[in-house]
């Protein structure tokens, strides 16, 4: 009774982890989900934040528009300008059922009754009953972004951000 009590709770535990947003940190930390940059040339950027199932698409791109910010700021630089940027969906699906494993098939030998099991998909099953079946969708996002750094005032194209202020709003929506 003991054990089970102690493996419910760990069984919770576990789940409530899963479903915990994807905390603003490097990627590989929590199972690969996080942010990663790459210096491609001496002030352009590839900067990508990759997010659990219960992690928003919002929140993924407000993740990499923060990182990219934070990367601005310790080049030293005042604003950056996206080039490109993409967010992808990934989704997968997992199938749970009542439908059971093994079945259970008794015969006798003279007077005594002996069984055998046998996996349902093998000869001799009857494919009676109804079974119940549930398919669980999982999504998540991930966004990529190539963007170049800059000094001094930022240029009134829509694809400018300024570091310090991008930092500012987005800050109170990071999950650290």
């Amino acid at each position: 009774m003991l054990r089970q009590l102690a493996f419910s709770i760990l069984a919770v535990g576990f789940l409530s982890a899963c479903a915990t947003v994807t905390p603003y940190a490097p990627a590989g930390s929590d199972g690969g989900y996080g942010f990663a940059d790459q210096k491609l040339e001496t002030n352009k950027f590839r900067v990508s934040f990759s997010g659990n199932s219960s992690t928003s698409r919002q929140a993924v791109e407000n993740y990499l528009l923060y990182r990219a910010a934070e990367l601005t700021r310790q080049t030293g630089n005042d604003y950056f300008v996206i080039i490109e940027d993409d967010t992808e969906i990934h989704k997968s699906y997992s199938v749970s059922s009542t439908f059971p494993r093994y079945g259970r098939r008794d015969y006798l030998i003279g007077r005594r009754k002996h069984h055998y099991s046998y996996p349902y998909y093998s000869y001799g099953f009857e494919w009676g009953g109804r079974y119940d079946q549930q398919v669980h969708e999982f999504t998540r996002y991930s966004a990529e972004a190539y963007i170049t750094m800059h000094k001094g005032s930022k240029p009134s194209a829509d694809n400018a951000f300024v570091a310090s202020e991008v930092i500012e709003n987005l800050a109170p929506f990071i999950a650290k």
